[in-house]
C-alpha cells in the first residue's frame, strides 16, 4: 500500500509516527549528559530514533519521567526501518535504598527503651 503514495506522502507519516511514539513514551536513555527518548521498550530490550542515536553500547540509565527504573549495560542490534534496535547484556532494577547485606529479622524490636 504504502509503495503508491508519493515519497513525500511516505516521509510525512513516518514522521507522525515517529512523533505519536515520543509523546506516548517518557521512558528516556541517560548516557552521561546526554538524553535520547526511547521509542519502544520490551523485556530484551528497547529502540531509538536512528537520527537521535548513534551507535550506543556500554553503561547506561533508564528512565520514567524523574524515576530511576535500570542501569543497564548495551549493545547496539540492528536497523529496523528509521529506529535503532539495542538489546540488554544486563538490565539492574535501581534501588531507592542500599541493598541489606545481613538477613533483617522480622520479630526484631524497633527500638529500645531504657
Amino acid at each position: 500500500m504504502s509503495e503508491y503514495l508519493p515519497k513525500e506522502v511516505r516521509e510525512g507519516l513516518e514522521l507522525a509516527r515517529k512523533q505519536a511514539m515520543r509523546r506516548q513514551s517518557r521512558l528516556r536513555l541517560h548516557v552521561g549528559d546526554t538524553v535520547f527518548p526511547i521509542l519502544r521498550f520490551w523485556e530484551t530490550g528497547f529502540s531509538l530514533d536512528m537520527e537521535d542515536a548513534p551507535q550506543l553500547r556500554g553503561l547506561v540509565d533508564i528512565y520514567d519521567g524523574t524515576h530511576h527504573l535500570y542501569q543497564c549495560l548495551i549493545v547496539a542490534s540492528e536497523e529496523d526501518g528509521s529506529t535503532m534496535i539495542y538489546e540488554f547484556k544486563r538490565r539492574t532494577a535501581a534501588l531507592d535504598k542500599v541493598p541489606l547485606d545481613f538477613v533483617h529479622d522480622e520479630n526484631a524490636p524497633v527500638a529500645l527503651l531504657n
